[in-house]
């Protein structure tokens, strides 16, 4: 009996060992996990223009344990995340700019929305509001001129360098490309005159930076005639490409929820997301 009881003892030891080993799944209220988006990126930064925000809320409480991030939410996108079984998608542009009149499978975006609907999947989005934050996208982007001083301009979240050493246009396209693993970037030339200030916007940032007073302009993409515009007033013009402005971000938003959840959630990276414009 005793050499019983001793082995039901040892066995429940062990037992108890090795569920204390097993690592714990962590689950938290979509609520609180917005708290930890929108201290990453307030959304009183946005742009009034914008829509950014919880985009798509569950009928359902929804406990939120794993999280698919992406720069575009296209209907490949979705699938990947029902596959993934992720709880909430985080996606950098918003789904819904305009509203629908009706949700109709023949819109891609409808058919997307309904899709994740059916599937009780939380869609959010900080957009301009993770261009502006300190730390965000743009100063992500500032990033890639180099040494200099780093300032917050008065619109859109934009941002301007004054650069530690004047250079010249092909050495500072040179030092963006190598930093973004750009296989392009279109340059508009004003002058010949070395670079000393750059006011910078990603996506498609000329209403940002329009006003502003710099020897270049850095953004994603620009019209014809406001890279006319700006090359004729004297500033220089570089664009990197929409979404390769945004795309290299990611990881780092990444990184920053993990530590702001204290790695409590998985974060995935999107594989189905990607640039929609290849250079041939």
């Amino acid at each position: 009996m005793t050499k019983l009881l001793a082995f039901i003892y040892s066995f429940v030891k062990l037992c108890l060992r090795y569920y204390l080993a097993l690592p714990t799944i962590q689950v938290m209220k979509l609520i609180t996990f917005i708290q930890y988006l929108e201290e990453i990126a307030p959304l009183e930064l946005a742009e009034k223009w914008d829509n950014p925000g919880l985009l798509i809320e569950p009928l359902k409480s929804r406990d939120i344990s794993k999280v698919l991030l992406t720069v575009d939410l296209t209907e490949a996108v979705a699938r990947e995340a029902v596959k993934l079984k992720a709880d909430i998608i985080v996606t950098y542009h918003p789904l819904f700019f305009g509203g629908f009149q009706a949700l109709e499978k023949s819109n891609p975006q409808a058919r997307t929305a309904m899709r994740l609907i059916q599937n009780e999947l939380a869609v959010y989005s900080p957009h301009t509001a993770l261009d502006a934050a300190p730390g965000g996208v743009n100063d992500w982007l500032a990033d890639a001129l180099g040494d200099g001083d780093l300032y917050c301009a008065e619109t859109g979240g934009a941002r301007i360098v004054e650069l530690a050493s004047p250079v010249k246009l092909p050495t500072l396209g040179k030092r963006i490309k190598d930093s973004l693993h750009l296989k392009q970037l279109n340059t508009a030339k004003a002058n010949d005159k070395p670079i000393k200030t750059v006011a910078l916007c990603a996506g498609a940032g000329i209403e940002a930076l329009r006003d502003i007073q710099a020897d270049c302009y850095l953004t994603g993409e620009m019209k014809h005639h406001d890279v006319l515009g700006a090359v004729e007033n004297g500033t220089s013009v570089m664009l990197c490409g929409h979404t390769e402005s945004e795309r290299g971000y990611l990881k780092i938003l990444r990184r920053l929820i993990l530590a702001e959840t204290e790695k409590t959630v998985e974060v995935h990276l999107s594989k189905a997301d990607a640039a929609p414009l290849k250079a041939l």
